[in-house]
């Protein structure tokens, strides 16, 4: 074991208790120290000149203090070494130390679970979308294909260039420079109308979500969310104290006429208009006219979350739904996360002018402002063109990945195994056959190290539907041939 330096020595605490002498109680902060392992093994310890000045006391005191620890093995070293706590503590010391704390604590049986809020319960008891680089994992783009030397260039540019300003509190809106890029970027690309001022950078979609729903909605207040739904907005619009109404989708997109039916007066409507997730269609022209006219004369919000969006095969980009609103009804939700990279942690919320104090105030509750460092960078990697060209190179090759993905599919497994895609995205819903379990067999495919998302997680109902949700964007050809060979065999099974 390599020593330990002295890093941030715990501080040291002693009494005035003139009945215990000064190097006894010394020497019983440091055995309780190395014990209970505020003091790692290996660990130097500062020197008895060092000590003696910062507790003024005299050196004698440390020194018969440290000769005690030495004598019974706490601590080693000699002169000119140093000293070091033991990097092997006396058995006697830790069976007698631990064995009285042990049988003073309660067991788990007697004490119970420990407490938390009843949302806090709700949520442990719903299941995780699992991360990681596993073969179809939702949500990671083709982290191979991106120019990382690019990013890695501009990223030096601006640590060497760090200015004062950046390392200190920054606006809870973003860097000014990057929202005007971000808005050039929306307004081309998306068809969105805002000017810089709207926009907020932060840490990506879920973020997003969250503060959209804390500006927006008072507990109880009733909110749709399409049925199926993206799981993250469930967590965030449930932990603002929401009446979620689910509200079901056709090839349409979201039934706002179902939605008036079932609860008129929501306060909010959370879509994903261009491709809903999980389903992959795109709202109609009718329903988008429909829900805008609701969301005006009931003084609704609607919560647009635009999340991939940017990646359609071999048809026209469908535009926002915020660059139809004529009342500033629409917040819009977007995020570079499956642009370019998800450890990127950089998102956007477009909010109504008037909004803008209420949403800035509710970040500062959180993250106050975001990271400066980043936004200058994705500042330059747009303005240079780096991110049209990027996006344009992604577009093809997850045309590509897609193709391929349902080609093993009916390949493997043949016409019984629905395909629904819609050309866009970056992941699509394979169907499965009745009698088969999304979850049992998403269970087993992790165990082959595959990763696929249930689709009845995405009901707040019960399921109308059992499927996985399968990422093509971020595996290659023989990844997506090596992982539908596995869960091909699993299905079969």
């Amino acid at each position: 074991m390599k020593d330990v330096s002295p890093g941030f020595f715990p501080p040291i605490s002693v009494d005035d208790d003139p009945s215990k002498p000064m190097y006894v109680q010394l020497y019983d902060w440091f055995r309780s120290a190395i014990i209970s392992g505020r003091l790692r093994p290996g660990q130097k310890v500062p020197s008895s000149r060092q000590l003696a000045a910062e507790l003024k006391v005299s050196r004698i005191t440390i020194m018969s203090a440290f000769q005690q620890l030495h004598a019974e093995g706490y601590l080693k070293g000699s002169v000119g070494s140093g000293t070091y706590v033991a990097k092997s503590i006396p058995d006697h010391a830790v069976k007698l130390t631990l064995g009285d704390a042990l049988r003073r604590l309660p067991s788990d049986a007697e004490r119970g679970p420990r407490r938390v809020s009843k949302l806090g319960t709700k949520f442990l008891s719903s299941p995780a979308i699992p991360r990681g680089f596993r073969p179809f994992q939702v949500g990671l783009p083709a982290l191979d294909r991106f120019p990382r030397a690019i990013w890695s260039r501009l990223l030096i540019r601006h640590s060497r260039q760090t200015k004062k300003e950046l390392m200190a509190y920054g606006n809870p809106m973003g860097r000014l420079a990057c929202r005007e890029a971000v808005a050039e970027y929306l307004s081309v690309v998306r068809g969105v109308r805002c000017q810089p001022a709207q926009i907020m950078i932060v840490t990506g979609s879920q973020q997003a979500l969250d503060i959209a729903a804390r500006v927006l909605l008072d507990p109880g207040d009733p909110v749709w969310l399409e049925e199926p739904c993206y799981p993250g907005a469930v967590r965030a619009f449930a932990a603002a104290g929401a009446r979620l109404v689910p509200v079901r989708v056709d090839l349409e997109g979201l039934d706002v006429n179902r939605g008036i039916k079932r609860c008129p007066d929501a306060r909010v409507a959370v879509v994903t208009p261009s491709h809903q997730f999980p389903l992959g269609m795109t709202m109609s022209a009718t329903r988008r006219v429909l829900l805008l006219d609701w969301a005006t004369h009931n003084g609704s919000w609607i919560v647009e979350d635009d999340y991939d969006n940017e990646f359609r095969f071999g048809v026209r980009s469908i535009a926002s739904l915020q660059g139809l609103d004529t009342d500033e009804r629409v917040i819009y939700v977007g995020t570079f996360s499956k642009v370019l990279f998800p450890s990127l942690r950089i998102g956007y919320l477009i909010v109504p002018i008037d909004l803008v104090p209420a949403f800035s105030r509710i970040r500062e509750t959180s993250d106050i402002f975001p990271p400066p460092l980043h936004q200058e960078v994705l500042t330059d990697f747009i303005r240079e063109g780096h991110l049209e060209r990027h996006v344009r190179r992604m577009r093809a090759l997850y045309m590509e990945r897609h193709d391929t993905l349902v080609a093993e599919i009916r390949k493997r497994l043949g016409s019984g195994f629905e395909v629904v895609t819609a050309n866009a995205g970056t992941y699509l819903v394979m169907l499965l056959p009745e009698g088969f379990q999304d979850t049992v067999v998403a269970e087993k495919a992790m165990q082959s190290d595959i990763s696929t998302v249930p689709l009845s997680i995405c009901y707040q109902e019960e399921p109308r539907k059992q499927g996985l949700i399968l990422g093509y964007a971020g595996v290659n050809r023989k990844q997506i041939q090596d992982g539908m060979s596995k869960l091909a065999k699993i299905l079969r099974a």
